[in-house]
């Protein structure tokens, strides 16, 4: 904190067991190849997503070792925005951080909705189990997701000193959960054949070319994987960051990653038909059911919602750090009271409360459309590659001119410059397919409208950085110790 320039305002509760059990949970990979990840079959069928989930988590590892590095560097809960600041470019580093900053709030904003969306549609799933065509109507899913975000308030503000001990015991449900499941799916469940399973591979998005169809498919493995930054912005709470964060950032990927490979396999195997899978509405219901025990599947069904629920605490917790640390860089309007801090419980109240707002009205945009609604939420996807593009960049740029770099507790060594340069092309790479649509042919109702919605954010960040950003944003870099000089705050 001293190199960083920053007063030192939260206390360091989270030991080494409660942040691994923070990253874990939100990231939930198991849990959201069951939910989301089944969406990936049209495009390469059983054989397709599986090696294209290997593939795309090997490449996304990089990317993962890359940011841990610099939270060894830099532990702060800016992240991202403050990693740019730092390591960018001087002539362009102001405004790169100040839009990174945006970028990251608004791609954790849109995952706060989306989470709370999560949950409601398990909940639809449970009623679904007895009721197969049951479906809530628009006004009341918005009302739930909104419930859903006010009891997820209460746990980041009045409870937040439970906060740590919460997330131990997530990681415990975490894994206890993975065997539950897993277990009687692969004893009750009939299984399709090893054949199906890795080597059948569909072109059903009719891209006519299989190789396209699973790069297309890669966007929901992401899905599943993306978050590792989430603890990033708890830092400042945590005992011995430089150390303990970018090892729970690299050991929760892998241990996330492993329990995902499995319950991939799994699902892959006792799903059924492929056809099915394709044509159900809910394919995790649909596998749960396979299984012949409406019981088993509500049981399996309650689990998915507590842990995914638990994420949402973490996913509210980590946009309302992020808030806050943004804020005290003056980087939004009302800067002061936003990162004000109430003092009998060291959490960023007015943060949490702005962030929980913010995602509220981007749940209210599902009173009008649900496929409004998804393109917004896809945002977080694009917001946070792209984030992590420009900070990863400024780092590997660094190294290409032999410039310094702070010292690393967890560092990549030799290693840095190829895992940094794969890392920021990968993440380019895996950018341009997420714009594409899921399936041809294209109308309005069955378009990709993420990027639209994406470049109309960048637009918000440059518009916003010249009204306001440009006079009042400080960026950490003129806070970081050896580069306090006074030509540079001058030029602020």
């Amino acid at each position: 904190m001293q190199r960083l320039g920053k007063k030192q305002l939260f206390k360091r509760n989270f030991s080494f067991v409660s942040t691994l059990g923070f990253i874990s949970i939100y990231m939930a990979t198991w849990e959201f190849v069951l939910v989301s990840l089944a969406l990936g079959l049209l495009n390469g069928g059983f054989g397709g997503l599986f090696w294209t989930f290997i593939v795309t988590v090997l490449c996304y590892s990089t990317i993962v070792a890359s940011l841990a590095e610099m939270e060894s560097m830099a532990p702060t809960s800016g992240g991202q925005y403050h990693w740019v600041s730092e390591f960018a470019p001087e002539k362009y580093q102001k405004f790169l951080s100040y839009s990174s900053g945006w970028m990251s709030t608004l791609g954790w904003l849109a995952s706060t909705a989306s989470s709370v969306f999560v949950c409601t549609t398990l909940i639809q799933s449970l009623i679904e189990v007895t009721n197969a065509d049951f479906v809530f109507p628009n006004w009341q899913y918005t009302l739930i997701m909104l419930a859903f975000l006010a009891v997820t308030i209460v746990f980041n503000t009045y409870l937040a000193q439970v906060l740590p001990m919460l997330e131990t015991i997530s990681l415990v449900g975490h894994v206890l959960g993975f065997f539950v499941t897993l277990i009687p799916l692969w004893v009750m469940c009939p299984k399709n054949s090893a054949n199906d399973v890795f080597a059948t591979f569909v072109d059903g998005g009719g891209w006519g070319n299989i190789g396209v169809a699973c790069l297309i498919s890669q966007t929901t493995v992401l899905y599943c994987n993306l978050g590792s930054d989430s603890v990033v912005h708890i830092s400042e709470e945590v005992e011995d960051a430089s150390l303990t964060v970018p090892r729970v950032m690299w050991w929760s990927f892998w241990l996330n990653l492993a329990m995902g490979i499995v319950i991939l396999i799994t699902m892959l195997f006792c799903i059924g038909p492929l056809d099915d899978a394709l044509n159900s509405e809910v394919p995790y219901l649909a596998l749960f059911q396979n299984s012949g025990s409406n019981a088993l599947a509500l049981v399996l069904l309650i689990i998915l919602f507590i842990l995914i629920f638990s994420g949402n605490i973490t996913c509210l917790a980590t946009v309302a750090r992020e808030v806050w640390a943004f804020s005290r860089d003056h980087g939004f309007p009302f800067s002061h009271w936003i990162s004000a801090i109430e003092m009998k419980h060291h959490v960023p109240f007015n943060a949490v409360y702005l962030a929980s707002v913010a995602s509220g009205v981007l749940c209210l945009i599902n009173l009008g459309s649900t496929f409004a609604f998804n393109i917004i939420v896809s945002l977080s996807l694009l917001a946070l590659l792209s984030t992590y593009m420009l900070s990863i960049g400024s780092v590997f740029l660094r190294r290409l001119k032999g410039q310094y770099l702070p010292p690393a507790r967890w560092s990549l060594g030799k290693w840095g410059i190829w895992v940094n340069g794969f890392a920021f092309f990968y993440c380019g790479f895996a950018i341009v397919w997420a714009c594409f649509p899921g399936s041809l042919p294209v109308d309005t109702s069955s378009a990709n409208w993420a990027p639209a919605v994406w470049g109309g954010v960048i637009a918000l960040s440059i518009v916003t950085y010249f009204l306001h950003g440009k006079k009042h944003y400080t960026p950490p870099l003129i806070f970081v110790e050896g580069k306090r000089t006074g030509g540079l705050q001058g030029t602020v």
